[in-house]
């Protein structure tokens, strides 16, 4: 299920809880699909805003009576709005395919029917009876409480659901040739990116349908060939299938998964296995081809070795060393930064810090795209923050020299005078340290900090040891530490102290959240626009030298003259001025 802050307005995957027993405090909706990508009831969301509420009352009729003619029990319940909700249990789970199928051909049907809670199978939830409603009162349900348990704990069995679906052959074949007419356009998504996938090697289409369980009819004629044919894709791309299983059982992928959902549980394994064995028998009757994309056409530097002996080896030994204890002056100054927009800088400063990782050196010259990426901050936001920064009494930055042509401002770490004695002083920390990483672009940058401060510490930490560690208040502390339990990135011990849970990865979630589209998608948009700055300082770096003149000619100042007019309002603003 998914929580509500904000009063049952938005129910953001960040804010995902496993289903409890337990009745949620703030307002809840539980998810459709599962990981597998099968669902256990059918979801129909009846919209008051689309044509009134007389409009869902009698869409609601028309469709309980479609039910009732075929054997099949539902449950209501009413918003406060004027919408209305009908659930179909289901003895048996039903793939996220053949569910869409049927919810899209009852919308041909009932006009008030929203589809895309059915249409989205990472993103599908619905508000049950008793959920807080966002304009206020509940969500009611429209029968006894008796009879709604015993809908739910005697569902419609399969052949009920057969029978909906061979009254709705028609509907469906009509959906289905609907979705034949329609731009495919690689299965791309609202804010997904169209020319990088997040698994390297795989061709966005199949990465799509591997996620979303949407593919190309046009090509793949039944889930069978599409599912096919995203096992070759992730074999060629050099993945293993415990990859793929791990993904499946995650729920990185529920789209692939839901393909397997017509094989009983046990078999289901074995039926992934044996198209694998498919796909790598396909792989290897293929021509090996020769790829050249990494081989250096020149061979490496002979003198390597003695460069990197003696002064130019201390040297980059004294800048890490440098580094590291900047670090320590970091932490150290972090107490300044307790505001929200402290929290961005906080986060400015380790891009900055990571980037001198990477060259080795104190000094950054890495642009405001290249820190926006790595912060996961808007550029111009980056800019604004660096401001500060720089201009602070005693600052952890330094401005050297300000950005030109292609290249960005130049910057110094530096340790501030008050904390040079405490900083040298106290130990190195250990392990890397990381700009954002991609998967807190979801989870929010107080998870981030206290993901960070657990995974520096030798021993477990309680949440008063995170407030003082992370520098921030008691209040985001828990709800970021609660926000990573949801996603088992940490775990609560016997004495209620957290540690890292090692067995999540930060780049699967990552890729489950689809954030590594927005990170592709932001370094396109910001490559676009370094090509058009170079283009524009390419042509006015030509222009401006067409216009040098010879020693003896004389500058055409008149070219440059303001007009008659101009000159009569400067006139007119300076006698204004005039005592």
């Amino acid at each position: 299920m998914r929580v509500s802050r904000d009063g049952g307005k938005s129910y953001p995957l960040r804010l995902e809880r496993e289903l409890t027993a337990e009745l949620p405090t703030l307002p809840a909706a539980p998810r459709i699909f599962g990981k597998d990508g099968t669902c256990r009831a059918l979801f129909f969301d009846f919209d008051s805003s689309i044509d009134g509420i007389d409009r869902v009352d009698a869409d609601v009729r028309r469709l309980t009576s479609w039910l009732y003619s075929h054997g099949a029990r539902w449950i209501v319940d009413r918003s406060p709005n004027g919408g209305c909700h009908v659930y179909v249990p289901l003895a048996e789970r039903v793939p996220f395919h053949e569910a869409r199928e049927v919810v899209e051909a009852l919308g041909t049907r009932y006009r008030s029917l929203d589809k895309t809670p059915h249409q989205n199978i990472t993103g599908g939830c619905m508000r049950t009876p008793g959920s807080p409603h966002k304009r206020g009162g509940h969500q009611r349900l429209e029968m006894s409480l008796s009879m709604a348990y015993d809908i739910a704990r005697r569902p419609n069995s399969a052949t009920i659901w057969l029978k909906l679906r061979d009254d709705l052959r028609d509907e469906i074949a009509a959906v289905r040739s609907l979705r034949l007419e329609q731009d495919f356009a690689s299965g791309t998504e609202p804010g997904r990116s169209e020319a990088t996938a997040p698994i390297r090697g795989m061709s966005r289409a199949m990465v799509n349908a591997a996620t979303t369980g949407d593919y190309d009819s046009s090509r793949y004629n039944s889930p069978s060939e599409a599912r096919q044919a995203v096992l070759l894709s992730a074999a060629a791309a050099g993945l293993s299938l415990t990859d793929v299983e791990r993904r499946m059982k995650q729920g990185t992928w529920p789209g692939l998964a839901q393909f397997y959902a017509r094989y009983r549980a046990p078999h289901r394994y074995r039926a992934l296995r044996r198209d694998w064995r498919r796909a790598e028998s396909y792989l290897a009757s293929r021509p090996a081809r020769k790829n050249h994309d990494r081989i250096s056409p020149t061979s490496g530097p002979t003198t390597q070795r003695g460069v990197l002996q003696g002064q130019n080896l201390r040297g980059a030994q004294n800048e890490h060393r440098f580094i590291r204890t900047w670090r320590n002056a970091l932490v150290l100054a972090e107490g300044r930064y307790r505001t929200r927009e402290g929290m961005a800088r906080r986060m400015i400063l380790r891009a900055l810090g990571a980037a001198s990782h990477m060259t080795g050196s104190r000094y950054v010259e890495f642009g405001v795209r290249s820190l926006a990426i790595a912060s996961g901050i808007d550029h111009t936001t980056v800019a604004s923050h660096l401001k500060s920064l720089r201009t602070e009494p005693d600052p952890l930055i330094v401005l050297v020299e300000s950005g030109r042509g292609t290249h960005g401002d130049l910057y110094t770490l530096s340790i501030p005078e008050s904390l040079t004695e405490a900083a040298a002083e106290v130990s190195w920390r250990r392990g890397k340290l990381h700009a954002l990483r991609p998967v807190f672009r979801e989870l929010g940058l107080p998870a981030a900090f206290v993901y960070e401060a657990l995974e520096h510490s030798p021993t477990v930490l309680s949440t008063t040891q995170l407030v003082s560690a992370t520098g921030m208040s008691r209040t985001a502390v828990s709800e970021a530490l609660q926000i990573l339990a949801s996603w088992n990135l940490v775990a609560r011990g016997s004495q209620g102290a957290w540690s890292i849970a090692r067995s999540t990865s930060l780049s699967l979630l990552a890729e489950q959240f689809g954030v590594l589209d927005s990170v592709a998608a932001q370094v396109l948009k910001y490559r676009a626009e370094r090509e058009a700055w170079r283009q524009w300082l390419a042509g006015h770096l030509v222009s401006a030298q067409q216009q040098l003149l010879a020693p003896g000619e004389d500058y055409p100042w008149e070219s440059f003259a303001e007009t008659l007019d101009e000159w009569a309002l400067a006139d007119a603003a300076f006698a204004m001025r005039r005592p």
